[in-house]
């Protein structure tokens, strides 16, 4: 029977981490039939055609010589569309063979990891086949660079991407589940843990989908950020799990290390080359999961760096001695490198931690980077040619290492000259910035780096000087303080002394200044003496009668003028001149650093400086960003700055996420273009007033609410009604984000209705459920505070019996991609509130607007285009803009800001003791007073924006009456969210920042 199969059919075999067995999937006539067997048995059928699944990145090929590359890919492309009775035989086959769980029971966690690891069999073939494909091309490939990528889970994305959600649903109801509630087994993803991250994924995502060739690359957190409990006292942390029982989507690479060396020293050797000796080295191991992109056979690479040391670290003599913490020290010491995303830097132990975790992504990425171009080359490496094959993009600064790093490689280990390395770099290399608010631009003691990495200080020293020297030609030596406030502002290093080249540079110029201004007095004192000459030769003419009366008449005049006390007090004319100051003593005294203020390497600078493109992520951003953040370096480099508005992927953040809407959209538009050309989502303006779209599009709205409140009665146990508008701020916690004034507006709110008569109430405000979620930084006290307020002040109104179901407040514990998809579909109304101007994007407003959610907002980050977009009337505005904000925080400063007496009231209402607990939230109320200080004057305009903020809520509840009214502002702006896709900012990276052209599997 099996040689009877293997003469009928081309088989695949895909060979497994396990060395017990392989899958081998077979064509039968016009089924495809999962058979499982052990290696051992296969025979040698070289008359057919067989492709052996590979390692990614694995230099050997396992493989049948005889088969041409077109002909493996035909067969694992194409072939892969496997029905019902195949996947469930795939199912089974995992679970019994690469089982995680015993093998009685078939429950939900042990059918999630059974599942997944037969999705996984199907993304490893389009996988290596498009890997295969990318060294076969050898075209230019792109490589983003991020501290976190906030996936979610994948299992839901996978299938959907490859056109199974059907096929695996039928398949898990055969065997006793849902597709949705074996979903739910799968924890996120805890390898980020704001926009950043989320953003990351989805340009991933986006890249598969438009087959560019690209790879992500980022750090294996074992505990991620934290897992947020809400408890009594407000927010409380423990470690993530989510590696606790593995993770099926990933493949370790034990064949992809390098090695990564922190502390030692610098040795130059007689030819003057550089080599970095000695110090503490770990070793970097590569983590793949595969990235599917929508309708492709295209499946790139995440790549994840985990790192360790060798076992003979282990100092057995010390362990059996009994000193077993001595023992393990340097083993625990490499691997804590990627225990948890963003480790607390208060200390300078936290700071040392940071600063590795950025350095061991920038080495270990860069070194796979280059090896992967040396091999693509072949004998003959080109190093000019690396930035045609090679594009980095920094997301944010936390990849700036990357600079040095690849310098460093280029000139001590490839053995290039400091102008060729640079050169490479430059073009190599783009930036994108993500944020203006100062504290989030990178800042490093250079002390620090000196320690740890000696030899990019070297680097970074010696960029800095030349960047000092660019500065020199472009505006002159001449006004040194001038030039220092240049500096000031463009300097890679803070604070940091002069290099002795531009000091002797400077002194040199002033001594030029002042020999080119003696010269100046010497022929003007010539000129006097000439002119004093001329006068004496003049004396020795004959004067006639009538000058001689002329001029006693004019000296009799003078003697009788009297004398003002100004040319009383005019020196003599013949006094000394002060001396001029010495050249070198006037540079020194010039340029001198503060030794009151800490030695820093400004990382953001570097990146300007390092690269040959810098971007914002919104328009308003990119503004704010040439205006502002870094206006002297447009100012030299204009044509470095670009914008990139952010977008999030329609597959995961409707499709998905949201599939009764998404029908209705591939109902009205006419088919399911839409998901990859979303200016296709236009369409549904023209029906925005259509009855019957209207109804379906409330009764899906429903529907997810539904979803929301057993989702919020499973978290919280608080139990909402799914009649209230549901009104939603899910994102991190931060001053900026004003949480704080959401849950003040909700205050005053419930502080008016406690005033009124029940009929009152009614009448006058619309039922709400006010939602939040989100995590303060562990170390973020006021950020802390804010939840715990939050939590306080819904315990009081939740449990109000007066109130009832006209108001509810309910945070949603430990916020994460799952959540918010849960979320985002039934949300009426989200708040995007921040200060304005200190929000670069956000990308939560998109995929609210993408779900028919109406934003409130003020003009800040893609709030402004979203505006344009859905139309004015479909999104509610208040709160200063952005040119303003300066100017009010002016106003604070000196003292003539008024509160509005609503803000006072609410104000004093949160302190009366017992509202909302024992606690009085001085601390908290305490930033929204006074007019300076740290901690206080209301930074972030709260007390200002606060009049216009509760009365645009007023707007809300009249908007939300009229519910014909209020769904077609749903509709328009789903209509309107077109250009807010992932596709279009990838399409716009790859063009005008990356260069590199689309590849398409055969």
């Amino acid at each position: 029977m099996h040689s009877q199969i293997l003469m009928e059919a081309s088989a695949l075999r895909i060979s497994h981490s396990s060395s017990i067995s392989s899958v081998a999937l077979l064509s039968s006539n016009k089924h495809w039939k999962w058979q499982f067997a052990f290696k051992k048995a296969w025979p040698s059928i070289n008359s057919h055609r067989c492709l052996v699944v590979k390692n990614v990145a694995s230099k050997k090929k396992l493989e049948d010589p005889s088969t041409s590359l077109e002909e493996k890919q035909g067969v694992a492309l194409d072939a892969l569309k496997p029905d019902t009775a195949s996947i469930v035989s795939s199912i089974k086959y995992h679970a019994e063979f690469t089982p995680s769980f015993s093998p009685e029971l078939f429950e939900l966690p042990k059918a999630y990891y059974a599942i997944a690891e037969s999705v996984r069999d199907m993304l490893i073939i389009n996988w290596n086949a498009t890997y295969d494909y990318y060294e076969k091309m050898n075209s230019k490939q792109a490589y983003y660079l991020s501290m976190e990528f906030l996936q979610g889970r994948a299992l839901l994305n996978a299938v959907g991407n490859l056109e199974l959600t059907g096929a695996y649903a039928e398949a898990l109801i055969k065997l006793g589940h849902t597709l949705e509630n074996v979903a739910r087994q799968e924890p996120d993803a805890a390898l980020g843990n704001g926009g950043l991250g989320r953003l990351a994924s989805c340009f991933l995502d986006s890249i598969a989908t438009l087959n560019y060739p690209a790879w992500g690359y980022g750090l294996r957190y074992r505990y991620g950020l934290f897992k947020q409990l809400i408890t009594k006292d407000g927010q409380e942390e423990v470690a993530e799990n989510w590696l606790e029982m593995g993770n099926p989507w990933e493949i370790v690479r034990n064949d992809i290390s390098y090695p990564v060396k922190f502390y030692g020293k610098v040795n130059e050797g007689p030819n003057g080359k550089k080599e970095w000796v000695g110090g503490e080295d770990i070793i970097a191991v590569a983590y793949d999961v595969p990235i599917p992109g929508y309708k492709t056979k295209t499946t790139i690479n995440l790549r994840l760096w985990s790192t360790k040391v060798g076992a003979e670290v282990f100092d057995l003599q010390a362990f059996n001695a009994g000193d077993h913490s001595k023992a393990y020290e340097d083993m625990k010491r490499a691997e804590k490198i990627c225990y948890v995303l963003y480790p607390g830097d208060e200390s300078y132990d936290g700071k040392t931690l940071r600063l590795k975790q950025q350095y061991t992504l920038c080495s270990a990425s860069l070194q796979d980077i280059i090896a992967r171009f040396e091999r693509r080359s072949g004998k003959s490496v080109d190093w000019e040619k690396f930035p045609e094959k090679v594009a980095v993009q920094m997301n944010d600064t936390h990849p700036t290492l990357c600079i040095p790093e690849l310098m460093r490689i280029l000139i001590d280990v490839k053995g290039l000259s400091w102008k060729e390395a640079w050169g490479i770099t430059q073009r190599t290399v783009a930036y994108t910035n993500h944020t203006v608010l100062p504290e989030a631009l990178e800042k490093w003691s250079l002390n620090l780096l000196q320690e740890l990495l000696p030899r990019h200080v070297e680097i970074i020293r010696m960029i800095d000087e030349e960047f000092i020297n660019t500065i020199i030609e472009e505006y002159g030596s001449e006004d040194l303080e001038f030039l220092k406030e240049k500096l000031n502002q463009m300097r890679i290093l803070d604070n940091i002394e002069l290099p002795s080249a531009v000091f002797d540079l400077l002194v040199k110029s002033q001594e030029s200044l002042v020999k080119e201004s003696e010269s100046i007095k010497e022929v003007k004192e010539e000129e006097v003496e000439e002119k004093e000459d001329s006068e004496s030769d003049e004396v020795t003419k004959p004067i006639s009668k009538e000058e001689v009366e002329e001029k006693e008449d004019s000296e009799s005049d003078e003697v009788t003028k009297p004398i003002s006390k100004e040319e009383a007090k005019k020196p003599d004319e013949k006094a000394e001149e002060p001396e001029v100051e010495d050249p070198e003593k006037k540079v020194k005294t010039t340029f001198e650093p503060d030794p009151k203020q800490p030695k820093l390497v400004r990382m953001a600078n570097l990146c300007v400086v390092g690269g040959h493109a810098v971007n914002g992520v919104a328009e308003i951003h990119s503004e704010i960003v040439k205006k502002e953040v870094f206006n002297e370096f447009y100012k030299l480099w204009p044509e470095k700055f670009q914008n990139k508005t952010n977008g999030v992927t329609p597959r995961r953040w409707i499709s998905f996420c949201n599939p009764e809407l998404s029908r209705i959209i591939t109902k009205w538009t006419g088919s399911e273009d839409w998901l990859i050309n979303t200016e296709k989502l236009v369409e549904l303006r023209k029906f925005a007033d259509n009855e019957e779209l209207q109804s379906e599009w409330r009764e899906a709205k429903t529907s997810n609410k539904k979803k929301i409140v057993s989702f919020i009665k499973e978290k919280t146990g608080y139990v909402v009604s799914p009649d209230a508008m549901f009104d939603v701020q899910i994102k991190r916690i931060h001053e900026y984000k004003r949480q704080l004034m959401n849950i003040l507006g909700i205050v005053y709110r419930y502080m008016k209705m406690k005033e009124m008569t029940a009929e009152e109430r009614k009448a006058k405000f619309v039922p709400r459920v006010c939602i939040f979620g989100g995590k303060a930084f562990s170390t973020y006290v006021q950020a802390k505070r804010i939840v715990k307020f939050i939590t306080d002040v819904g315990v009081t109104i939740n449990h109000d019996p007066d109130i009832g179901d006209l108001l509810k407040v309910v945070f949603v514990p430990d916020y994460n991609v799952s959540v918010a998809e849960v979320l985002i579909p039934g949300s009426e109304l989200s708040q995007h509130i921040s200060t304005a101007g200190m929000e670069a994007s956000g990308t939560s407003n998109m995929k609210f607007a993408m779900n028919g959610c109406v934003l409130i907002g003020t003009l800040d980050g893609a709030n402004v285009e979203i505006r344009e977009e859905v139309g004015e009337d479909n999104f509610f505005l208040f709160g200063a803009h952005a040119h303003e904000i300066a100017g009010l925080r002016k106003e604070r400063a000196e003292g003539k800001f008024v509160a509005d007496p609503r803000f006072e009231e609410v104000k004093a209402y949160v302190r009366t003791c017992g509202v909302f607990g024992p606690n009085n939230y001085t601390d908290l109320m305490g930033s929204l007073e006074g007019n300076e200080g740290y901690g206080r004057a209301d930074y972030f305009l709260v007390g200002k924006d606060f009049p216009s903020y509760i009365e645009c809520q007023d707007r809300v509840d009249e908007a939300y009456k009229d519910q014909k009214s209020w769904t077609k502002m749903s509709i328009m702006n789903t209509a309107g969210s077109s250009k807010f896709s992932s596709d279009r900012t990838i399409h716009q990276y790859a063009t005008e920042i990356w260069e590199i052209e689309p590849l398409n599997l055969p």
